[in-house]
């Protein structure tokens, strides 16, 4: 069960969180909306949130067999 939570999950919220990341880079550098940078990087918090709670839910099932 720990395998499907590092093996698919987690690479998938750490994805999420760097394309959020990046594209509220880019739109923070090509001058873009400030509301949209601020939106963005709100969705970025709480997929951290998300990828972090994967992450720790994984370690507990993997001290858990």
């Amino acid at each position: 069960m720990a395998q499907i939570f590092t093996n698919y999950l987690l690479p998938v919220a750490l994805a999420a969180v760097a394309v959020v990341l990046l594209f509220g880079l880019w739109n923070m550098m090509r001058g873009g909306n400030p509301n949209t940078s601020q939106k963005l990087m709100r969705w970025r918090v709480g997929l951290q949130f998300v990828a972090i709670c994967i992450a720790m839910i994984a370690v507990w099932l993997m001290s858990h067999k």
